[in-house]
């Protein structure tokens, strides 16, 4: 049984003056003895951080995430990676928190999925100019048998912000080859996400 969430006050502009608490939940926490940080390790926690004068948590993502970017390439943003353990968790420990007058700001990310996730693994078995490809920003290369990315835009990462696919054509990945870019010109991509953000 966990306690009634307290109701905190209402205010546009409360995070201006809060003390944050940056928390990468692998690292900080180990609630269950299997050596890895979790929402259960964070949970344990929330007394002490609150006596430290804590007012919010940031928590990175904890998402189902093959981890080729630490949780950053999500699989699935509206899940838990089962190593960090599950919805009924994170549930529990919004609302310890929000008993203790903590608030909790978690980690979205909006700019690109996994390449493991469903929509990307659809578009790779799509033909170019499909429903399935426009979720993301693919492009024809340049130069003979646009055997060249479209453009000599860099990754964050280092390197080439394209990666060619077995057909041809070239995904963009401001970050890693396995974070490809969403089109947010797309309405469908536009729409999945505001649901995102109210789940």
């Amino acid at each position: 049984m966990h306690p009634e969430p307290t109701v905190l006050a209402p205010s546009a502009d409360w995070w201006r003056n809060a003390v944050f608490y940056q928390i990468y939940i692998r690292s900080f926490a180990d609630g269950n003895g299997d050596g890895v940080g979790d929402l259960a390790g964070i949970r344990s926690r929330l007394p002490y951080l609150a006596d430290l004068g804590v007012e919010a948590l940031w928590i990175t993502p904890f998402y189902p995430s093959p981890m080729a970017d630490h949780g950053y390439d999500v699989a699935d943003p509206r899940d838990v990676e089962p190593v960090f353990g599950d919805l009924a968790d994170f549930d529990a420990l919004l609302a310890d928190a929000h008993a203790l007058g903590l608030r909790m700001t978690i980690d979205l990310v909006p700019n690109h999925s996994s390449h493991d996730h469903e929509w990307f693994q659809a578009a790779l078995s799509a033909e170019p100019g499909s429903p399935e490809r426009a979720r993301y920003i693919f492009r024809d290369g340049r130069g003979p048998d646009g055997n060249e990315p479209p453009n000599n835009r860099p990754s964050v990462f280092g390197g080439p912000a394209w990666s060619r696919v077995p057909d041809g054509q070239w995904y963009l990945h401001i970050f890693a080859p396995e974070q490809p870019d969403l089109d947010f010109t797309n309405p469908e991509v536009r729409q999945v996400f505001l649901t995102t953000l109210e789940f």
